[in-house]
């Protein structure tokens, strides 16, 4: 049985997430749709990550058992020919039977896009989240080292999470700007539950000073749900790198 490999990109706008759902279009239904398509059976596929609805997904990474001998090229200009537009396969290859994309993963980046133009552009309406009030990139960027290292971030995670180790180690948060775009990076060896989103709208109450500086230390220590952060909207957020190491 082969084990193949898929990095794939997509526009998360109109599904419900990565996981299928009985009553939503997600990203896996499409995939696994297409793949019986061109395999004329349906395999189960595995994902690095749940992404929400209305998240993006730069570099994804899933896969899928067969003992089809289609080779991996033709996986993969199969796979875009039966894909709708929004989802691209950008590389398929053979990998070890006990690769998994999820547990694999010696870490994960995510990017999350913040227009901070006076006026909104329709154009970025489900690409980045407007928010108007004056953005001090470089402010921020100082402050989210505060993330870094490893914490118990249930403060950082959505209610509805039921994951009961709730320590992460954050190796990189980046907070820059580009025009009227601030880009927020960070990179973990694992994420809880909203928890870049949850992140971002912290480190957006620093900025309109209900946090202040150097006490951002003090909320994830905390761990307490209410002292964090709104969290921000999805359309801002896109998985961006998956690290798989050696």
């Amino acid at each position: 049985m082969r084990n193949i490999l898929l990095e794939i990109c997509y526009d998360g706008t109109r599904y419900h997430g990565w996981q299928v759902q009985k009553n939503a279009v997600t990203v896996q239904q499409v995939l696994q749709d297409a793949l019986e398509k061109l395999l004329l059976d349906r395999p189960d596929v595995k994902g690095c990550s749940r992404t929400d609805s209305g998240v993006h997904a730069n570099s994804y990474f899933a896969s899928f058992k067969t003992d089809k001998n289609i080779k991996t090229e033709n996986i993969l200009t199969g796979l875009n020919t039966y894909l709708p537009k929004d989802i691209a396969v950008k590389d398929c290859r053979e990998v070890s039977g006990d690769f998994h994309p999820r547990y694999s993963a010696a870490s994960k980046e995510y990017i999350y896009k913040l227009y901070n133009g006076r006026i909104r552009d329709p154009f970025l309406n489900n690409y980045a989240f407007h928010y108007r009030y004056p953005v001090n990139a470089e402010y921020l960027d100082r402050e989210a080292k505060a993330f870094l290292g490893a914490h118990d971030f249930r403060g950082f995670c959505s209610a509805r999470s039921d994951t009961e180790d709730t320590v992460r180690t954050v190796r990189r948060f980046d907070v820059y700007r580009d025009g009227d775009t601030v880009f927020f990076r960070v990179e973990a060896n694992g994420f809880l539950y909203n928890m870049v989103r949850i992140m971002v709208g912290t480190l957006l109450f620093v900025n309109e000073g209900k946090i202040k500086s150097g006490e951002l230390a003090d909320v994830i220590s905390g761990g307490e749900r209410k002292r964090a952060g709104k969290t921000a909207p999805p359309q801002g957020l896109y998985l961006n790198k998956i690290n798989y190491g050696e």
